[in-house]
């Protein structure tokens, strides 16, 4: 075998003379040189003439060599360490015995001890009692942590160390690697101090041998795919000749390629079982996250030898660990495993067992944890490996606090039940080969569970919104709502829950919350990002434009169904009804919002009306502007004069429930503008004077709506020059102040204010 590998290694290059300290140019130069000789070298067997850049590179690089050190280079110039583990590799043929003691001692050295080892001593000591002397001076405090040190000169120590171990490995993979010296020795060290008290010791010797293994999976997949090409040459060759030189010579490579294969996952193991057995449960969280990353990569990118479940147990124990990061940590690893569907038949048995554990994640008490497990779940129902019943749990998250989780629910819910990608991986992302009802149509029977409470349908709408293109397809949605589609008809509730859908939907789309936020804080837009939300807005108008009066016509008695409809008015671009010749729609649309008002008497509905008349007010242009205002002028007409009607039907003796429902209609009014009348303040003073017998609601918005009124006349003399109509309104009042004070205070002590 060391016949076979000298005939395998490079030949020496040649050192070129000391250049000056100006012809030094960058690392990454060298490299790029390198390969290009390698490149040339592998085309034409022979080395071509270099270029004077090459030259003055490759001196560049030598001169720089030669008053450093392995650790200064590992701490302040990882540039230079493809160079300089380059020499390390030329010098080893001549002088192995040198070369491993300043790898050692290097490797010490950012150990941080300040050890006075000598290199008789690694030869003729044992490797414990090597180790022990390294212990030894840390418990003296005669150690530095650059692995943890925050100077900016060391900022790159981690990523010099894990480049320095990579490169090494890969420049003696056509020799060294396999001598059953150098890296043997190592390993050894490695391994041993990985299993010292002293943190720093550990967390250093740990990054080194978990990247070790990282190597030694690089360079045995490219040793695999070399036997891979040998056999299939050994085979076409076997076909032309049962035997011969060829043949002979295929089969001595073949064999060489899988001893050296098999010799790389021997070493694999040792390292697992003497450092990665142990530092998985290091009482320090970095190091167990530092391995539980590393086996995840290993399980991913060898799995003829880590996908089994003796190394996989690992990953599903450390999902219990106490520290969130490596819990986290065990979550992305199982992820990448997960990712691959070649690895899906061989996970069946560790699946099994620790699926529970998976999905209790997702509610997890550290939110970095929980959103990751989602996505974990979701890998999982994408394989089938979970039932419906076991998502149970998952369900009530939707309406969870923190909106991180709630997002990823979410997602999970709409690919397994609306997309139903987990179920049919074959279908293209949001439906493509599906139409939108059939995805809203889903989306409903979800809401079903929520009918109760539109407040939770909303969290539910704002999860699922992202992913859901359908629930922006506005023109399908009206088309459900007005029964034009070709699914069954909508029942009751599923039409309240899409009502309720078109509006949150349309919301979101224009840039407004349908959810509390959890920072309160306003939310600001860019240029492009306003561009969108003006789009949105556009595309929602044209769909309701002349579909708007037919949806109010047909839904104007259902009050769970109205007050949602009435707000799309506040959601729709106004000025497109003048330029889509649509006038006859919007003064549609206004008579039914109108109607709507003197036919309900909730409060949503009544708060609908007006926000939505006052905001075409506000908004329209033009014809459509003094529509708008006629209309609200006649609605506060009837109004008083339906208020004053119904206060004399009472003093007739006749049922108090118009009163009611024309006061809290009155109400509604007074909280967006004054209204104008003729005596209702007296005439509402008087009911409350003679009839004490009253139910305590209607007295309350009787009073409520006396002290608005006198609001608004505070309100109009607080100006600078209040006009004398405005003040004799007030004084007219003053003599019922002091039956507003006895009936607020009969009322406070009833809880009526409050109630109502």
């Amino acid at each position: 075998m060391a016949e076979t590998i000298a005939s395998m290694r490079r030949p020496k290059r040649g050192r070129p003379p000391r250049p000056r300290e100006s012809d030094f140019v960058t690392g990454e130069e060298f490299e790029d040189e390198e390969e290009g000789e390698d490149h040339a070298e592998a085309a034409d067997g022979l080395a071509p003439p270099r270029s004077k850049r090459k030259r003055e590179a490759s001196a560049a690089a030598a001169a720089a060599l030669e008053d450093l050190t392995l650790i200064d280079i590992v701490k302040h110039n990882g540039r230079l360490i493809s160079h300089a583990v380059k020499r390390l590799v030329e010098d080893y043929e001549s002088n192995p015995k040198s070369v491993l003691f300043q790898i050692l001692t290097m490797l010490f050295e950012v150990c941080g001890a300040r050890h006075d080892i000598y290199a008789s001593d690694l030869h003729e000591a044992a490797v414990d009692d090597i180790v022990f002397k390294l212990a030894e001076l840390a418990r003296k405090g005669l150690v530095d942590d650059n692995y943890s040190s925050k100077r900016k000169d060391l900022k790159n120590f981690k990523e010099n160390l894990v480049t320095f171990w990579d490169s090494l490995v890969l420049e003696c993979q056509n020799g060294p690697l396999f001598d059953d010296n150098l890296f043997t020795t190592i390993k050894d060290y490695v391994v041993a101090i990985s299993c010292t008290p002293p943190r720093v010791y550990r967390q250093v010797a740990s990054l080194v041998g978990l990247q070790l293994v990282t190597s030694f999976i690089s360079v045995a997949k490219t040793l695999s795919g070399q036997r891979e090409t040998t056999q299939r040459q050994l085979n076409a060759e076997k076909k032309k000749h049962s035997d011969g030189p060829a043949v002979e010579s295929l089969n001595k490579r073949l064999s060489i390629t899988h001893e050296n294969i098999t010799y790389l996952e021997e070493s694999m193991r040792k390292i697992f079982s003497g450092l990665f057995m142990h530092r998985y449960r290091d009482v320090d969280p970095e190091i167990r996250m530092l391995c539980i990353k590393s086996l995840g990569i290993w399980v991913v990118s060898y799995p003829s030898l880590f996908l089994q479940d003796i190394y996989l147990k690992y990953l599903g124990w450390t999902l219990n660990d106490k520290n969130a990061g490596v819990r986290r940590t065990s979550i992305l690893a199982l992820q990448s495993l997960y990712d691959v569907d070649d690895n899906i038949p061989s996970l069946g048995l560790f699946t099994e067992r620790f699926y529970s554990r998976m999905i209790q994640l997702a509610d997890d008490i550290d939110i970095s944890v929980a959103v990751p497990a989602i996505g974990l779940i979701k890998q999982l129902l994408r394989h089938q490996l979970l039932s419906d019943d076991d998502l149970g749990p998952l369900y009530d998250l939707l309406i969870d606090e923190p909106p991180m989780i709630r997002r990823a629910i979410g997602e999970l819910v709409y690919d397994h039940l609306i997309a139903q990608n987990c179920k049919t991986p074959s279908v293209a992302r949001d439906g493509n080969n599906e139409s939108s009802e059939i995805h809203i149509s889903r989306m409903l029977h979800i809401l079903r569970e929520f009918s109760d409470d539109p407040v939770l349908s909303s969290y539910v709408i704002d999860d699922i919104w992202d992913d859901m293109k359908a629930m922006k397809d506005w023109k399908c949605i009206i088309s459900m709502l007005l029964d034009e589609t070709l699914i069954a008809e909508l029942t009751d509730m599923d039409g309240t829950n899409l009502v309720r859908m078109l509006r949150a939907s349309a919301k979101k789309a224009v840039g407004e919350r349908i959810v509390p936020a959890t920072d309160n804080r306003k939310m600001y837009y860019n240029k492009s990002q306003k561009e969108i939300l003006e789009n949105s807005k556009s595309d929602i108008t044209n769909a309701l434009m002349k579909r708007y009066p037919q949806l109010l016509r047909k839904y104007l008695p259902d009050k769970a169904k109205i007050s949602p409809l009435i707000d799309m008015m506040m959601l729709l671009k106004l000025e497109m009804y003048s330029l889509k010749r649509q006038e006859q729609n919007f003064k549609a649309a206004i008579d039914l919002i109108v109607d709507a008002f003197f036919k309900h008497g909730d409060k949503d509905t009544l708060r609908s009306c007006i926000k939505a008349i006052a905001f075409c007010c506000m908004k329209c242009q033009a014809d459509l502007l003094d529509y708008a205002e006629n209309k609200l002028k006649i609605l506060e007409d009837e109004l008083v004069l339906k208020v004053k009607t119904a206060i004399k039907e009472v003093e007739a003796g006749d049922d108090e429930y118009s009163l009611l429902v024309n006061l809290k209609r009155l109400h509604e009014l007074q909280l967006s503008k004054p209204v104008k009348n003729d005596g209702l303040f007296e005439d509402m003073y008087r009911i409350l004077s003679h009839l004490k017998e009253m139910d305590n609601e209607v007295k309350s918005f009787l009073l409520i709506n006396m002290f608005l009124e006198v609001a608004w006349c505070l309100h109009a003399i607080g100006v600078e020059n209040p006009s004398e109509t405005s003040i004799e309104g007030l004084s007219s009042k003053q003599r019922s102040a002091s039956l507003l004070q006895r009936c607020g205070a009969c009322l406070r002590s009833q809880s009526i204010l409050q109630q109502s």
